[in-house]
């Protein structure tokens, strides 16, 4: 659509049919924030309602999506009831807003996806489906694409390819491009489906009339640590949840997730808050198991084509860095083609796109590389993922001021002083051994968050629960170069207030 709009011939080619199920479903503040930044830049008005729950159901009631109000985390030993937790140590909870209108949203991606190709030839791309294309030749001044439809040969004609179609997708393969690896990431493998009739865990014991919590625990991402993995449950509107589990190898494999179904039976009669939530609940769809969940092209562009983020690399779903790492991608690649479309510079900004993909993917998979070296120690786990949202919430400020220079990368993984922090406790959580050196990562954790933390999460006397309070951000203002009334009117704009 974008390209639509800055006047380039476009087509649209598609392998299946819409509408399809597919995961990769829940949103962020950045991404929604990135969305409707696109939107207002391209002139896409359509889309921008879908940034938040409120407008998504003024506008577009009929498409289903679930609400999130935050990411909630309970941490469970397998096979052991969950002990009593008043003082939350085993519990993580973090909202990204303040109420349901602007919220963000799960995609419900057999419906979204189908809305965004529905939009895109209301525009006047042109859009083919069922098409099976099996060759890429680069012709010198255009790319020749071949495959077949309905049985008949087929070929179309372009001067760019933008490969949208996931990890080891249809470039990956036309070209013979190599894989390379993400490094000292655990190998780990997923099994997933969509189930109905799924209770809420905040109607099990121990799970309600816990306090005043930031947002109820169910309308969220809510993932469920154990020792070399997670479950995740996303609620939709329309009675359907999305749920899966993504674990290392040593992990998955005494729970045999090859064996789909009856593997995923296992799994949560190991427990019990789960087997309860689960035990009226029918599949909707037969249960997919990945073998090998993490992906890295080995290349990413070249004179004529470029892969988008999700094409380029896939890491974990864990903490939903899929949608903002590709909206990053979409928003560069925009940029190039709008302005160096004609230049001979293009292939200077495609080889810096490519570093870029692959930088953030790197640091996404040292972040969540950390996370499962630590999924059994908590304590360790949840500080780890403070530096995910300080970095995503300093983002979503820095961009809502107008000042995206600020947070230029995704994780902040090139800021002068953050960036490097990073490096270096990720590197040091992996091999975390002693108590000591727990408490002593904690600490150095809480000091690089620190410097920006715009959403109190170095507050410990919310014992990880982190609700949206506007004072976070009049303490943090000049954090990000901001005065109390420019915060004042970012609160404004953004419909703080409901």
């Amino acid at each position: 659509m974008i390209a639509h709009r800055m006047g380039r011939s476009v087509i649209l080619l598609e392998r299946g049919q819409h509408p399809r199920v597919v995961v990769g479903e829940s949103s962020t503040p950045l991404s929604n924030l990135l969305l409707e930044d696109l939107a207002t830049r391209y002139n896409l008005p359509r889309l921008s309602p879908l940034s938040k729950w409120g407008s998504w159901q003024e506008h577009f009631p009929n498409t289903t999506c679930g609400l999130k109000r935050g990411f909630t985390f309970y941490h469970h030993q397998l096979g052991h009831p969950d002990a009593p937790d008043p003082n939350r140590l085993n519990q993580l909870l973090v909202a990204a807003s303040p109420h349901d209108r602007i919220a963000d949203t799960h995609w419900y991606r057999a419906d979204f996806d189908e809305l965004l190709v529905h939009e895109a030839q209301t525009l006047g791309l042109e859009y083919v489906d069922e098409v099976k294309l099996d060759k890429f030749t680069d012709q010198g001044n255009a790319v020749l694409l071949e495959g077949k439809k309905d049985g008949h040969d087929i070929a179309f004609h372009a001067r760019f390819v933008v490969d949208a179609t996931g990890p080891r997708g249809f470039l990956h393969r036309a070209l013979h491009l190599p894989e390379a690896t993400l490094p000292d990431y655990p190998s780990t493998q997923a099994l997933y489906g969509h189930f109905s009739n799924v209770s809420r865990l905040d109607q099990e014991p121990g799970y309600s009339g816990l306090g005043t919590l930031p947002y109820p625990i169910d309308d969220a991402a809510v993932h469920h640590i154990f020792d070399g993995g997670w479950i995740w449950v996303l609620r939709f509107n329309n009675g359907v949840t999305s749920a899966g589990v993504a674990a290392r190898d040593d992990a998955a494999a005494p729970l045999c997730l090859s064996d789909g179904e009856a593997a995923w039976k296992r799994l949560i009669d190991s427990i019990p808050a789960i087997k309860e939530q689960f035990a009226d609940a029918r599949t909707e769809h037969p249960l997919t198991h990945v073998q090998r969940l993490s992906f890295l092209s080995g290349r990413i562009c070249g004179e004529r084509w470029a892969l988008l983020p999700s094409a380029a690399g896939f890491v974990d779903p864990l903490l939903s860095t899929g949608f903002p790492l590709t909206l990053l991608g979409i928003s560069r690649l925009a940029e190039i083609f709008e302005h160096e479309w004609n230049s001979p510079d293009l292939s200077i900004r495609l080889r810096d796109y490519a570093t870029q993909t692959r930088e953030e993917l790197f640091a996404t998979s040292r972040l969540i590389a950390s996370l499962y070296a630590n999924m059994n120690n908590f304590p360790v786990f949840t500080a780890l993922s403070l530096l995910y949202f300080a970095a995503a919430s300093y983002s979503e400020t820095a961009r809502r001021l107008k000042k995206p220079q600020l947070a230029a990368s995704f994780l902040l993984h090139d800021h002068p002083t953050f960036g490097p922090a990073c490096r270096n406790l990720f590197e040091r959580a992996l091999h975390v051994c002693i108590e000591k050196e727990s408490d002593r990562l904690i600490e150095d954790i809480l000091k690089a968050v620190e410097p920006i933390d715009v959403a109190g999460l170095c507050n410990r006397e919310r014992h990880n629960w982190y609700p949206v309070d506007p004072d976070d951000l009049f303490r943090s203002a000049h954090k990000v170069g901001a005065t109390r009334d420019e915060i004042a009117d970012l609160l404004r704009s953004c419909g703080f207030q409901q």
